[in-house]
């Protein structure tokens, strides 16, 4: 294991941001791993973290196999990840908005272009993003269609769901999408957790990735198979959204089984206590999301369910 500075920021009032980065093997650019971004991705952080340590220990068994470079940065957003706030202290502008960077622009863009040049170029992106409101997934790999995506690379995680994506405008400054661009197989994947540790989950994010590694012939390591994983594409989904703003209560976390008409959560009257609302399923299936904000408003995405097709 070699440790390596990706990327320093000077400050005038306080210790410069470093970035480090963790490489292993020696060779061609095969895979690079990139864990949290902003600065409330703890869960992200853990895995990244966890990753280092199972690749170090690989590497010292002589599991890496000869010709293969594998990079792996667990944080990057040191700043925010210190006090606690997503996005970019100074501005709130989100660093995975920002690619590939402009090394004259703005603080996130500085950061962007300096985090660019150094993961740019490998076969494969791993990426440990999260969703930009609370909430729980079932874990999933997610494929931007931009030109590199492919459902049976996914599929070699071994997780349940591989989820495919048109990219909006917005998607293209991110960093899956300009790896694409680069001619890197790019994979986010969501786990079940963001700003709190969820042990299970990340276990099984890490075994993802040594498992993909390992069918990509660049690690030489035994794991239990995985998922056979079920294709969705993200348009078709089906959202649930509230249609009052008070306290939610929810009755369903992901992958659980609904029924159409059954109650998935209530929405409680902040003053007496009643409910003001019950959200009912529209259709039959698997939750695939479910928010996890105690507070909501009017409109707010509370669930995404994987519809169920009858024959």
């Amino acid at each position: 294991m070699r440790k390596e500075k990706i990327y320093s920021l000077s400050s005038l009032y306080r210790e410069n941001m470093d970035i480090y980065g963790y490489r292993f093997g020696k060779g061609e650019k095969a895979a690079c791993i990139v864990g949290a971004m902003r600065g409330n991705e703890i869960q992200q952080m853990y895995i990244g973290a966890l990753l280092v340590k199972s690749l170090k220990e690989l590497e010292e068994r002589g599991s890496i196999v000869n010709g293969n470079e594998i990079l792996v940065i667990p944080h990057v957003n040191d700043y925010s990840i210190n006090i606690g706030k997503r996005f970019w202290p100074g501005d709130n502008t989100d660093i995975n908005r920002m690619f590939p960077g402009n090394e004259e622009g703005e603080t996130t863009k500085r950061i962007a272009a300096g985090l660019f040049e150094k993961v740019k170029g490998y076969s494969y992106g791993i990426q440990f993003p999260s969703f930009y409101m609370p909430g729980d997934f079932v874990p999933h790999v997610r494929m931007m269609e931009a030109g590199m995506e492919s459902a049976s690379l996914a599929n070699l995680f071994g997780l349940p769901y591989v989820v495919m994506r048109s990219p909006r405008p917005y998607d293209k400054a991110t960093l899956n999408y300009n790896w694409q661009q680069w001619n890197t197989h790019a994979f986010s994947i969501y786990t079940g957790a963001c700003d709190q540790v969820d042990e299970s989950s990340a276990k099984q994010a890490v075994s993802a990735v040594l498992r993909f590694l390992t069918r990509m012939g660049i690690l030489r390591y035994t794991s239990h198979s995985g998922y056979i994983a079920s294709v969705v594409v993200e348009q078709d989904l089906t959202s649930v959204c509230s249609d009052n703003a008070g306290i939610y209560r929810r009755y369903f976390k992901p992958g659980d089984e609904v029924k159409r008409g059954e109650v998935l959560a209530d929405v409680i009257s902040p003053d007496d206590g009643s409910v003001i609302s019950q959200i009912h399923s529209p259709t039959e299936g698997t939750i695939f999301f479910a928010c996890g904000q105690p507070l909501i408003m009017e409109g707010t995405l509370l669930y995404r369910i994987i519809r169920r097709l009858h024959q």
